[in-house]
């Protein structure tokens, strides 16, 4: 077996393997016939535990750990601070499933050393003691290496059962940018000279991930950090705390040098909140609510650190009276109840218009009534469990809030069973723009129909809110879509569909949904910054000969006021927002008017 920290002794091995199956069985009750999809799938095992044949088969597929979870710091398994733990419960049934290290303050600061310690030098001076230039072995690994690193993190990603294809997408397709971030070379006015840029990596960042999409959403955090030549310090949510440290094992099995990686599952307001804080830290990325992403922002302007938000939505879909009616109560059906509605760009308020509105909620709430609650593990369920009892708390508030305000419900509107986190799948249909589920995110199986008239109402009351993250367009007309994909102020827009993502292509919001974009090259530009003190980005060449720039030559060129202010170093690369619109590829010849040259 490999090797990891933990507390097993040889006298424990079989308890240890007899406590891990145990769990197995909790996860897949159907014989144990194959892993729960995001979160309960994989744990390592133990150093002192018996050789992989005497396991039982879908034990060893699984490489299922101990009933105890560890934190990653520096390349090793380590207890918490105090040796506190919680529990991670099956939503299935709200009983425990393992005890996990909750980090600490003290282990935040570990990790940020740690990972601290992989990087050339300290840029600045706070009383920690420097590091020697190329003191690890992540500034000397070429970006040839780091690729080859992260193809085979994506190759084992892949092999190892950890689900969710987008997340190995994720990785090989930033393994392929690591040798691809370039500089720029600059004419400069002053006769004689020249000068070029260097993207280098920003340092140490802290990236806090959500529960809804644990192994997707670290995905897209590590892998464009990865591939820039940061190092990480990874907090993950108490309510899905495994796959994300099964994802470091596998890191740390590809190369990934130890230290470069750390992981800490716990809580945000005592482990994300010293991380966003830490003045070894150089940028923070978050994904998560509007309004602990402002605490973020707080957190990291003492340090005066970059941050990156993807935050809440309240998504917008438009159907119009020309869209092909089953097509489009299908598709915002999904847009909503995929995942259980615990999507930020979920389909959260849906505009139907008018001559078509009686017969689409008709059909809507038909395909809600025959939605199937039940185990994820049976094949035939539709709708698993919410994450946890909060979870489900809150969206019965907002039913609740619902029916007093005087929308009406077609179906649904209660808790479902009698164990676990489950909801009913619910629909409430002449909502009005101002009533508390149509405001608000509510991040639960709820799905909210409104009427509208026409094209320019639609899009003055789908721009009615704070957020912008994402929104959906169900037309036939190519003039209709073309006005309420531009009209509709979100980060991406989806055209006779939902939820489709790529790793090539931009994602992020407008307005209170975030700043900064996810995925594609323009990410790279929040991991990376142009030039740095230790490497002032610019040479002057005359008469053949390279030397530095001076102090005042640099400030010919603008480099000395980037330099020596915080908030230009550090300030955003991306002066527009950036609109991702997916359109569908035409089907046959006569919707070739569709492809947009």
């Amino acid at each position: 077996m490999g090797q990891h920290g933990g507390k097993a002794q040889d006298g424990q091995s079989s308890s240890n393997v007899n406590r891990a199956y145990d769990v197995l069985k909790k996860l897949t009750p159907k014989a144990c016939g194959g892993p729960r999809l995001e979160e309960q799938a994989c744990r390592r095992r133990s150093a002192s535990a018996c050789p992989d044949s005497q396991l039982p088969a879908t034990l060893t597929a699984l490489n299922l750990a101990l009933a105890f979870v560890q934190l990653l710091i520096d390349g090793k398994w380590e207890d918490a601070a105090g040796s506190k733990t919680f529990e991670d419960l099956d939503p299935r049934t709200g009983e425990k499933l393992v005890d996990v290290a909750e980090a600490q303050a003290e282990d935040v600061d570990r990790a940020v050393r740690a990972a601290k310690k992989c990087l050339p030098y300290f840029p600045f001076n706070l009383g920690y003691p420097p590091q020697a230039y190329d003191d690890g072995p992540w500034p000397r690994m070429t970006a040839e290496k780091r690729s080859r690193v992260m193809f085979r993190l994506t190759d084992l990603v892949e092999s190892k059962t950890i689900d969710v294809p987008g997340t190995a997408q994720h990785f090989r397709y930033f393994g392929g940018f690591c040798d691809k971030i370039e500089g720029s070379t600059i004419p400069v006015a002053q006769e004689g000279f020249t000068a070029y840029t260097l993207r280098e990596p920003i340092g140490v960042v802290g990236q806090i991930i959500p529960w809804n999409f644990p192994i997707l959403m670290a995905g897209w955090k590590l892998a464009p950090a990865l591939a820039a030549g940061c190092t990480i310090v990874l907090k993950v949510s108490q309510y899905t705390p495994l796959s994300a440290l099964r994802l470091g094992e596998l890191a740390l099995e590809a190369g990934v040098p130890p230290g470069v990686l750390n992981i800490l599952p716990g809580k945000g307001s005592v482990c994300g909140d010293a991380l966003a804080t830490h003045p070894l830290l150089d940028k923070v990325a978050f994904t998560g609510s509007t309004d602990v992403g402002r605490r973020i922002m707080e957190g990291a302007s003492q340090h005066i650190k970059p941050v990156t938000l993807e935050l809440g939505g309240n998504s917008p879909v438009v159907v119009c009276g020309d869209a092909d009616l089953e097509a489009a109560v299908r598709g915002a059906h999904e847009a909503l109840f995929f995942n259980m509605g615990q999507a930020c760009e979920c389909g959260a308020r849906l505009f139907v218009q008018e001559g078509i509105y009686d017969e689409f909620v008709r059909r809507s709430i038909e395909l809600a009534k025959n939605r199937k609650v039940g185990d994820p593990f049976d094949e035939t369920s539709t709708q698993g469990p919410l994450v946890s009892q909060k979870q489900v708390d809150k969206v019965l508030k907002y039913v609740e809030l619902g029916k007093k305000e005087g929308a009406k419900l077609g179906c649904g509107g209660g808790r479902w069973g009698d164990q676990g986190f489950y909801v009913e799948p619910t629909l409430f249909y002449d909502v009005e723009d101002d009533m508390a589920i149509a405001r608000d995110e509510i991040f639960g199986p709820v799905q909210v129909i409104l009427k509208f008239g026409t094209i320019d109402e639609v899009i003055r009351r789908a721009n009615a809110t704070e957020y912008g993250l994402a929104g959906a367009v169900w037309t036939q007309s190519i003039d209709t879509m073309q006005a309420l994909t531009r009209g509709i102020k979100a980060g991406t827009v989806w055209v006779n569909t939902h939820h489709v993502m790529d790793a090539a292509v931009p994602f992020g919001g407008y307005k209170s949904s975030g700043y900064g974009r996810e995925h594609g090259g323009a990410v790279l530009e929040h991991y990376t910054q142009a030039g740095r003190c230790a490497y002032p980005g610019m040479l002057l060449v005359s008469k053949g000969r390279c030397r530095l720039a001076t102090q005042d030559q640099r400030s010919a060129a603008s480099y000395k006021q980037q330099e020596q202010s915080p908030m230009l170093r550090h300030s955003c690369p991306l002066p527009l927002q950036t609109k991702s619109v997916y359109v569908p590829l035409p089907k046959s010849k006569e919707q070739r008017s569709w492809v947009i040259m």
